[in-house]
C-alpha cells in the first residue's frame, strides 16, 4: 500500500496548467526521484502534493487520506515534510528559532525532536544562536532539512536539495538524506543531479513537459541506454 498516491493528478499556477494526468507513488520507507528536463514539472509534483498549485483534476492522498484541496498548513499536520529549494530558512532568525518554527503548530516544542535533530546535524547545535543569513550554503540546507523534521514526518520531500552546493558538499547532503531514509523515513527528491539520485533511490520516475515518461528502479533507469541518452547526458 502506498504512503502517497498521486494519479492521474493535473495541477498548475492559475490558468496555466503544468501536470497533465501525472501519477506516482511512494511507499512507507521508500526513497523515490523524479528527475527529468529543466521545465518539465518536477517541483511542481511536489508543490502540488503540499498545497502550493492550483488543483485542476486527480487525486492526491497520503495514507488513504485524500489531500488535494487541503492547505499547506494542514497538509504538514499529516506527516509530509517539505524542503523547498529556495528562501528555505528565515535568515534574520537563530537556527534554534527556525528549528522551533518547524513546530509551529504545536502548543509548545518538542524538545525530544530538537535533540533528535540537534544529534542528527551537530552543527546545528553548535550554531543554535547563529542568524541563520550568515551561515554557509550547506548548513542552511541542514538547517532547512531539520526544521522540516521537527515534527518527526511519515515523508519528507525535498526539492534540489544540492543546488548551488559546492561540490564537496553535495555528496554529505546526499549521505545525510541517504541517513533520514535509512531510519524510516519515506522520502520524494526531486533533482537535477539526476545520476547520483537515480544510484541512490529506491525507484526513479522521468517527467517530461509534465507528463510522466518513465518509472523504475533507479538502477534500470540508469542502465536504460535511451534514459541515459536523452536525459543523463549519456
Amino acid at each position: 500500500m502506498a504512503l502517497l498516491s498521486v494519479s492521474d493528478l493535473d495541477a498548475g499556477y492559475g490558468d496555466l496548467q503544468i501536470l497533465d494526468g501525472v501519477d506516482l507513488a511512494v511507499g512507507d520507507g521508500e526513497y523515490v526521484a523524479i528527475v527529468g528536463p529543466n521545465g518539465a514539472g518536477k517541483s511542481t509534483v511536489m508543490k502540488s502534493v503540499f498545497g502550493l498549485t492550483t488543483y485542476m483534476g486527480g487525486s492526491i492522498a497520503f495514507a488513504d487520506e485524500r489531500i488535494h484541496g487541503l492547505r499547506p498548513e494542514e497538509i504538514i499536520t499529516k506527516g509530509i515534510g517539505y524542503v523547498p529549494q529556495n528562501d528555505n530558512v528565515f535568515p534574520s532568525l537563530s537556527v534554534r528559532e527556525n528549528l522551533e518554527m518547524g513546530a509551529y503548530i504545536r502548543e509548545e516544542v518538542p524538545e525530544g525532536n530538537l535533540a533528535a535533530i540537534y544529534d542528527r546535524f551537530p552543527i546545528l547545535e553548535e550554531r543554535s544562536g547563529q542568524k541563520a543569513g550568515t551561515m554557509s550554503g550547506g548548513q542552511q540546507q541542514m538547517l532547512a532539512m531539520g526544521r522540516a523534521l521537527m515534527l518527526d514526518p511519515d515523508l519528507l520531500m525535498l526539492d534540489e536539495p544540492s543546488a548551488g552546493l559546492a561540490p564537496d558538499l553535495v555528496a554529505d547532503t546526499f549521505d545525510r538524506v541517504d541517513e533520514i531514509n535509512d531510519d524510516g523515513t519515506a522520502v520524494l527528491i526531486v533533482e537535477q543531479n539526476a545520476k547520483e539520485a537515480l544510484r541512490r533511490c529506491d525507484r526513479g520516475y522521468v517527467l517530461v513537459q509534465g507528463e510522466n515518461r518513465y518509472e523504475d528502479s533507479g538502477e534500470a533507469l540508469l542502465a536504460d541506454e535511451q534514459v541515459r541518452r536523452d536525459f543523463l547526458g549519456g
